[in-house]
């Protein structure tokens, strides 16, 4: 039973250090954005590089492994649709709620610029005439 938790312990401490090594090589998504998120909950402004690599290597391992599962979904209808990610998630509330919350945000920022869009089209048109 010791061994099972060691290789656990030994296997995610290698992860880590392995992430640590090639920093340099590997591609970074959001370092920025996680630093940033970072400090909101309560770390250092300026983190630990090697923290930050740590943390979007498990975002990036979460949003692949969701992505992999919707993609499983979608394929018994033959697309990908959002409902497919919701489903996902219906069980953590809190992290539906939100992305609700910012599915139904877009929505109406898209009216928005829907509605702008005419309007300067309108102007435009209204300004040739004259």
């Amino acid at each position: 039973m010791s061994n099972t938790g060691a290789t656990g312990a030994s296997s995610s401490k290698s992860k880590a250090a392995g992430t640590s090594q090639p920093q340099e090589k590997r591609k970074t998504f959001f370092q920025k954005e996680l630093q940033h998120m970072m400090y909101g909950f309560g770390d250092e402004q300026n983190p630990l590089p090697e923290t930050v690599a740590l943390v979007e290597d498990i975002v990036v391992e979460y949003v692949t492994d969701l992505t992999h599962k919707a993609q499983e979904i979608g394929t018994k209808r033959g697309r990908l649709v959002v409902d497919d990610f919701l489903y996902l998630i219906r069980k953590d509330l809190p992290k539906l709620n939100r992305c609700r919350e910012l599915l139904a945000m877009q929505e109406e920022l898209k009216q928005a610029r829907k509605a702008f869009d005419v309007d300067e089209d309108l102007k435009q048109t209204l300004g040739n005439n004259d």
